[in-house]
């Protein structure tokens, strides 16, 4: 190895002091760098000698010499990401129909809104039953939608479930809820009246 003059004198400050020994015993950067040449060389010298260049050409003769036809991006396989998405049996109350049935319901909720406030509840108790259960199956459906997105079974398969559960069976307590006010109190048309005015 070629040394000049002015390594031994940085070597041995480099070794006099207690916490630079470690650095003192790495090999000059030439060393380093030469080093480092062959270890990227050698391998590839070594796998043309073993015969991978030869495995790779006699795979490519084979994959010429197939019958079956290459498909453009690869394989197909069955069971995974590559299989097509099922479409699910069509249904009146999914798709466009329930689509329908909730812009439907959003937009007569203004109006039975607007009615709540011209007219008493204790007159129109079907008005309130009307008002009572949109509004409930309005949230319902949007809280749906919700944890459909954001909460899906494929991606958490206990706590998707627990939640669309726990939603319908508090749907189904605000709608006993909701008609044992109806029934047994003012009324949702007069709560809103008298929260207007208060």
């Amino acid at each position: 190895l070629n040394r000049t003059a002015e390594e031994p004198a940085a070597l041995s400050t480099l070794t006099s002091a207690p916490h630079t020994t470690f650095f003192a015993l790495l090999p000059p950067p030439t060393t380093m760098a030469s080093s480092m040449l062959l270890r990227s060389t050698l391998p590839r010298s070594f796998a043309s000698a073993t015969g991978r260049n030869v495995l790779r050409s006699a795979l490519q003769v084979r994959a010429s010499s197939s019958t079956t036809q290459p498909v453009p991006g690869g394989p197909i396989y069955s069971g995974t990401v590559n299989d097509p998405t099922t479409f699910p049996p069509p249904s009146k109350t999914h798709g466009s129909y329930h689509w329908a049935f909730e812009r439907l319901l959003a937009a007569s909720l203004v109006p039975m809104t607007t009615a709540a406030f011209v007219t008493t509840g204790s007159s129109y108790p079907v008005l309130d039953g009307l008002l009572g259960i949109s509004l409930v199956m309005h949230s319902h459906i949007g809280f749906d939608s919700m944890v459909v997105d954001y909460l899906h079974e494929r991606k958490f398969p206990i706590i998707g479930p627990a939640m669309t559960w726990t939603l319908r069976t508090a749907t189904v307590g605000v709608l006993v809820g909701v008609y044992q006010f109806n029934t047994n109190d003012i009324g949702l048309t007069e709560l809103i009246a008298k929260v207007w005015t208060a």
